[in-house]
């Protein structure tokens, strides 16, 4: 599947640069000259007549890069989609760099607050200088550096959250109705994307935080670590998680489901494509994922997948509803770019965009729900 999704990208990339490269009427396209229908030179004459105007009239010379990054981003900004947008060269480096697990920064993790339409905090991170400065789950970035942000535009806030280590950014939150400004010094940042133990009667807990590059390995070595102690059932905690790796759902389902479909998406033309999972390895024990409102993208992909092939239950809240597919793509020059490619399902053909997934037991107390996962694991395992 990532093989075609790539061609798609790819072929997305081909059709942005081709109608970029106009010169009056003609279009040069790879060795051949074209014309250009009139209604779309029309469109790009509006655009250099406009980038003309300001070049001569606004009162200061312009920096010639911001207008043409300027135009990129509000390529993408018309497509009225937070997944998707358009990122320089330095904002696609440090983009990529938390796939990775680490990156420097202030340790906490952002997400939409739709209904205020800013950005808010979701998890702040152990050891880290967000959390000893006491910002909190719940706080709404309002302001970097002075810069207001909206949550449309969260790519580039967090872009400004981080930089060089040792070098302090100024944050105004919004929390209660009350403004708190906090200056915090950015360190390096490693995340820890997966935690674990063994609980009462054996029974495993694993908690993801992230879908990180190495998660599906630390997965695996927890879980291995798990039934060497003689674990007999699991509980996988994806509650605050917001996702990362497609490829990394795919390794973990292989290792808990054995052969079954993972995830389904269509694109706009209708054509499907299946995840699957191996046959090779299989947890043949009772499991419970816990979910909540945080819960998105892979843990959604994860939870949908083991409920789907009646694998286990779910126990908490419904899950946050990203049924998106993005595809990114790294362009020569560094830049790059991230845009919605599909729609997923669960392996059942349920549509979880802004909907999300419904607990098969439903716990709003977030105290109650880890012991609730354990009553019923107990019961489960005693039969």
């Amino acid at each position: 599947m990532k093989d075609s999704l790539e061609k798609r990208v790819i072929k997305t990339v081909a059709i942005v640069l081709v109608t970029a490269i106009v010169t009056g009427f003609a279009l040069v396209k790879i060795g051949f000259l074209g014309f250009v229908p009139p209604a779309e030179y029309k469109k790009y004459a509006k655009y250099k007549a406009l980038e003309a105007s300001i070049k001569k009239e606004f009162y200061k010379k312009p920096d010639e890069k911001k207008l043409e990054d300027a135009t990129y981003k509000g390529l993408f900004s018309g497509l009225d989609d937070v997944y998707s947008a358009y990122y320089t060269a330095d904002e696609m480096k440090q983009l990529l760099e938390v796939s990775t697990g680490k990156y420097v920064g202030i340790g906490f993790v952002v997400g939409a607050d739709k209904g205020t339409g800013a950005i808010k905090v979701e998890s702040v991170m152990d050891n880290s200088p967000a959390k000893a400065s006491g910002v909190k789950k719940g706080d709404l970035v309002i302001a970097v550096n002075g810069k207001k942000y909206s949550y449309m535009e969260m790519d580039i806030a967090v872009k400004n959250l981080r930089g060089p280590e040792n070098t302090s950014v100024k944050i105004s939150f919004l929390r209660d109705g009350q403004k708190l400004e906090k200056t915090i010094t950015r360190k390096e940042i490693k995340i820890v994307s997966i935690e674990s133990k063994m609980l009462e009667n054996k029974i495993g807990y694993i908690n993801i935080k992230g879908f990180e590059e190495d998660t599906s390995k630390d997965f695996r070595k927890a879980l291995d670590k798990l039934e060497a102690q003689g674990m007999k059932a699991l509980i996988i905690d994806v509650r605050d998680d917001g996702g990362g790796l497609l490829t990394v759902v795919e390794d973990i389902c292989d290792r808990i489901l054995g052969k079954a479909v993972i995830v389904y998406t269509q694109d706009r033309q209708g054509h499907k494509e299946y995840m699957k999972s191996s046959d090779k390895e299989k947890i043949d024990k009772p499991i419970v994922v816990l979910t909540n409102g945080n819960s998105a993208s892979a843990s959604e992909i994860l939870t949908g997948a083991i409920l789907d092939n009646k694998a286990g239950i779910s126990i908490g809240e419904t899950t946050y509803g990203k049924g998106l597919v993005q595809g990114m793509l790294k362009l020569r020059d560094g830049s790059g770019y991230k845009i919605t490619t599909a729609q997923y399902f669960t392996p059942n053909g349920s549509y979880i965009d802004k909907k999300g997934i419904k607990p098969t037991i439903e716990i709003k107390d977030k105290n109650q729900q880890l012991s609730k996962a354990v009553e019923y694991l107990n019961g489960k395992i005693e039969k």
